[in-house]
């Protein structure tokens, strides 16, 4: 098969959750003993924790061009970046390297047209659901999104920076978060994206009052489908 080339460690959490899913897709289609050819480049977090301006962000683009670079040299044939906000530099990255880079945004688009989603709300950290960089990649999909959740921004980011990120799951985050869904649907969105790779550990994916698109497990199926094909 392919091998598949995973930028990691933004958070650890999300990456193992990347690593179990395409493991287990491949898998599926190609028996007990399979398992995803791939190789993953997990970095520090702590070098790219709490990026604002825009020198941290182009900072971030050379770490994050270096990594791709390790990948490429290692036999990757495809990249993904296991993380929704450093989607941000997603174009520099992808303009460094020789091999095609798969859009976690572009992924849960698609995932949403096929299926006749034209309503949606993003719940996720404030640099994704208010940067054009992600919106964007939806709405050229036919995705209407409806506002970014300002009364709830704060305490979004604080529960996923300083709870997910570390692989702690509340009680309390996830009430906030169902009440925050059931609030969207009443603006009338007809879905959610999770839009942060670690809100799975809060939100129930497959039992919830919307269709919930959780982006790191779309990404992470389409990166096996990729891995798959002939």
């Amino acid at each position: 098969m392919r091998k598949l080339g995973l930028i990691g460690g933004m958070s650890w959490i999300s990456t193992r959750s990347y690593y179990e899913d395409i493991n287990r897709a491949v898998q599926l289609a190609r028996g007990d003993t399979a398992s995803a050819p791939m190789v993953i480049d997990n970095l520090d977090f702590r070098d790219l924790a709490g990026l604002s301006s825009e020198e941290d962000w182009a900072r971030a683009a050379k770490v994050l061009i270096a990594s791709a670079q390790r990948l490429e040299a290692a036999g990757a044939g495809m990249i993904a970046i296991a993380a929704n906000s450093m989607h941000r530099v997603f174009r520099e990255v992808e303009a460094e390297i020789g091999v095609p880079m798969l859009h976690i945004a572009e992924c849960v688009g698609e995932a949403m047209a096929a299926d006749g989603v034209r309503k949606a709300a993003l719940i996720g950290p404030r640099n994704v659901v208010t940067g054009g960089f992600y919106r964007r990649r939806l709405v050229a999909h036919g995705i209407d999104l409806l506002p970014p959740d300002v009364p709830h921004a704060a305490a979004i980011d604080r529960i996923i920076y300083e709870e997910l990120l570390v692989g702690r799951a509340t009680r309390t985050a996830e009430r906030l978060f169902r009440t925050i869904i059931t609030e969207q649907a009443q603006e009338g969105a007809q879905a959610i994206v999770l839009a942060a790779t670690e809100l799975n550990l809060v939100v129930d994916v497959d039992a919830n009052v919307l269709p919930i698109y959780d982006s790191a497990r779309i990404h992470a199926k389409r990166a096996a489908q990729w891995l798959l094909e002939d």
